[in-house]
């Protein structure tokens, strides 16, 4: 589901941030939705994500039971395998519920 298209501007470094403040998904424990924040960090290297298939695919999480650490991971490497950045951080911070709000953080450095 998700489409690329080239770096415009693969010699230079420079940094995309990517924020869907709309996420949801479903607990797996107790079935309740979870509601959150992507955040996605990277600085590209030969392709670029197209926003709106990012978009479609990111809302295909809605009905799934899924954890929050599951899938802020699952995010982070099915982007870094579309992709290849030079570096990529995906950040879920995740609404309160219960009194407790959780934020996770997942890192990807390119080898060589």
């Amino acid at each position: 589901m998700l489409e690329t298209f080239p770096n415009p501007r693969p010699e230079r470094d420079y940094e995309i941030e990517i924020v869907q403040p709309e996420f949801t998904s479903v607990c797996p424990k107790t079935g309740h939705p979870d509601f959150g924040t992507i955040r996605i960090v990277y600085v590209p290297d030969a392709e670029c994500v197209e926003l709106k298939s990012l978009k479609l695919w990111l809302q295909t999480y809605r009905d799934r039971g899924i954890f929050y650490e599951a899938a802020t991971n699952e995010i982070l490497d099915t982007l870094v395998e579309a992709l290849a950045p030079r570096r990529m951080t995906v950040s879920g911070e995740f609404t309160a519920r219960g009194g407790i709000a959780t934020t996770l953080r997942c890192t990807h450095v390119a080898v060589g």
